[in-house]
């Protein structure tokens, strides 16, 4: 069959309308268009379930010279150690000054992910002392948040070429694809012996 045959076959069935002033789209109350805006609206808005744990509930607020010092169990001393002392390549950084609380959470919440999926292993953040206020508010959230990480492995003031402690190094896990690469890896070697 030709395209006009199946589309007249298709069609056998249908009655055309009689007038076109019988086909009248329905009046919307003032009601409806309400509804429609609301609809509207709320499709346009941005998903109400924000995929961050990072709080800011409030937190013990540091003075702007206390260290910063976080080690997960199982890290090793010496690994630590080296961390404090600054001397892992840092891969990355983050600069949190005169970010609000709720933009450093954002920043930082999506920075430690980032960080961790590019299989990068030790990051300086820079939070600030706080010497205005004497109060050290946003070094204390920092604080908080980085022990939330699963990723984060242990953190430590900066040294105070990098910032001292108006400044932190966090050292990450190795991504899962990483992990997988270095077993391979010495797995091949165990294997030549």
């Amino acid at each position: 069959m030709k395209d006009k045959e199946l589309f007249l076959a298709e069609m056998g069935d249908v009655t055309p309308l009689k007038n076109s002033q019988d086909v009248r789209a329905p009046r919307l109350t003032h009601k409806d268009s309400i509804n429609a805006a609301a609809r509207r609206e709320a499709a346009e808005a941005p998903s109400q379930t924000d995929p961050n744990p990072l709080t800011t509930e409030r937190v013990e607020i540091l003075s702007t010279q206390d260290e910063l010092i976080y080690k997960k169990d199982g890290v090793q001393q010496g690994v630590f150690k080296n961390l404090r002392l600054g001397k892992y390549e840092i891969h990355s950084s983050l600069n949190l000054h005169g970010k609000s609380i709720d933009q450093a959470r954002q920043h930082l919440f999506q920075f430690i992910l980032d960080s961790h999926k590019a299989d990068l292993r030790c990051l300086l953040i820079q939070h600030g002392k706080g010497i205005k206020s004497q109060q050290a508010l946003l070094k204390s959230y920092v604080n908080q948040w980085l022990r939330r990480f699963d990723q984060v492995l242990a953190f430590h003031s900066a040294l105070p070429h990098h910032g001292g402690t108006g400044s932190v190094y966090v050292l990450l896990k190795k991504s899962d694809e990483a992990r997988l690469t270095n077993k391979e890896r010495h797995q091949k070697r165990g294997a030549n012996f």
